[in-house]
């Protein structure tokens, strides 16, 4: 059912503020992109010391400008802030500040315009949809704010309690406004990569933004990830309810749990067990699955105690091709397993995160790579801590190094560096403790090892029991 027409007048007044927008987005580009291209400029005739000097100089002021213009804008400059905020602890301080300023979310519609676009959507009244509907929200997102109703289950005739989450109005044409501005979000990327050509990743986040705008696509993603982990003794994905989701309304089961706060209170086992159960759905996810959802963030999570964990909001989710995977195992093989330079340095050329033939040490090079390794390199007990995590970000954007000069982040590698650091940042947080190695062997598909731990033996009584789990469903 479509939204009534506009009045002309109301029409005109929405297409100048538009056009308003636009406009402030397109001159803050132009004067970040000016100050970004006069410090390069002054760059090439000064010493190392006074290129940190005018690096942060810069980055001062352009954090100025994007978080005065900015700070109060929604849409696509919001969501990338969000997607930045687990990075807070090893950002370069003015991108950091900038980006924080985008991070907030959007304050909560009224129960009135909340309910409206829901009728609008679903064709229906509210009393005819739901058996009660709470108007206060119990979550807010970027781009929408879930609510709280009872229905009649279909099939059992018992009620039910579900979620809903209903768009903000207008949030599609602010973020399509927005993404119209690709300069403004390359030179912010840029910020944090010194080398980089920030197309690819532009055009990633530009494809991935759009769908998430999608509640149908987000239904179709979490459908399929609800029937592969079905009855997985430690994953929860909630159940769609098919008949009150559209393009712009997802109604789900309403699952009830801890918060991610509220685990920080747990003792350090029950932690431990959280980290492990959300580290074998993701590179179980990604392996076995091929897909994951871009968006590992504490919010998406609720927890049960025992290490079992619902995971939320698959609006953000990637599918890998088995190109893409076969290079990230390769990945694995030549850094974590075998630890050979050389061939690792031939497989990032090949992929396109590094110059070919650019003029530094093979050894370096794969010295350089295999922070990200690290807690998978060896068979030992590791415990991640924040200050870690941190200096794995820290390393990811520093510019010093001259190995960075050369290394790029090809479109297949955005949301994979996007999700192992987020996934080491939550780790971190929670300063899990366990054989990471051993855990990842059950994973990789190239090993397949046996059950390392209580919770890995449990998954694979889950694998036994079922047909085709690793076949690969997509939405």
């Amino acid at each position: 059912m479509r939204a009534p027409k506009q009045p002309d007048s109301q029409h005109a007044i929405t297409k100048r503020g538009r056009t308003g927008r636009n406009t402030q987005l397109a001159g803050l580009a132009v004067r970040v992109g000016a100050t970004y291209a006069a410090t390069s400029a002054r760059k090439i005739f000064a010493n190392t010391e006074r290129r940190v000097e005018l690096d942060h100089a810069r980055e001062l002021k352009t954090a100025d400008q994007i978080a005065d213009r900015l700070g109060q804008m929604k849409g696509a400059m919001m969501k990338l802030g969000q997607m930045a905020s687990y990075l807070d602890e090893g950002l370069p301080e003015p991108l950091r500040l900038a980006l924080s300023q985008l991070q907030s979310n959007a304050p909560p519609m009224s129960a009135e315009l909340a309910m409206q676009a829901i009728e609008r959507e679903l064709g229906a009244p509210i009393s005819e949809l739901f058996v009660t509907f709470d108007p206060e929200p119990i979550a807010a997102a970027s781009i929408g704010q879930v609510h709280r109703a009872i229905i009649v289950d279909s099939t059992t005739g018992l009620e039910r309690a579900v979620a809903v989450k209903v768009q903000y109005p207008g949030v599609d044409a602010a973020i399509a406004a927005d993404l119209r501005n690709t300069e403004l979000l390359g030179t912010i990327l840029k910020q944090g990569f010194g080398g980089l050509d920030p197309t690819e990743m532009v055009e990633e986040i530009k494809t991935r933004l759009v769908e998430e705008l999608d509640y149908e696509l987000e239904a179709r993603n979490q459908r399929a990830f609800y029937a592969y982990y079905r009855d997985h003794p430690y994953f929860h994905v909630p159940e769609v309810i098919d008949h009150l989701s559209s393009a712009r309304v997802l109604t789900t089961e309403l699952v009830v749990g801890s918060t991610w706060q509220e685990l920080l209170t747990w003792d350090q086992h029950e932690r431990d067990l959280a980290a492990e159960c959300i580290f074998r759905f993701v590179f179980r996810s990604l392996y076995r699955f091929q897909a994951f959802n871009g968006d590992p963030h504490p919010g998406n999570y609720l927890f049960h105690g025992n290490g079992r964990v619902t995971f939320l909001d698959f609006g953000l989710v990637k599918h890998f091709t088995t190109a893409e995977l076969n290079t990230f195992e390769s990945m694995v093989q030549a850094a974590a397993i075998h630890h050979d330079d050389a061939e690792f340095r031939r497989i990032i050329e090949d992929a396109g995160m590094l110059q070919r033939d650019a003029p530094i040490d093979t050894e370096a090079a794969g010295q350089y790579f295999s922070h990200f390794y690290q807690a998978v390199r060896e068979d030992r007990v590791m415990t991640w801590t924040p200050e870690y995590s941190s200096r794995i970000v820290r390393h990811t954007f520093d510019r010093s190094s001259p190995i960075s000069q050369y290394a790029t982040v090809p479109k297949a590698f955005v949301f994979i560096q996007r999700i192992n650091l987020g996934l080491y940042a939550i780790l971190g947080e929670l300063n899990a403790a366990g054989n990471y190695r051993r855990m990842s062997e059950e994973l990789w598909p190239m090993v397949n090892a046996g059950p390392s731990t209580p919770m890995g033996q449990a998954e694979a009584d889950w694998l036994s029991g079922r047909e085709n789990t690793d076949s690969v469903i997509r939405p």
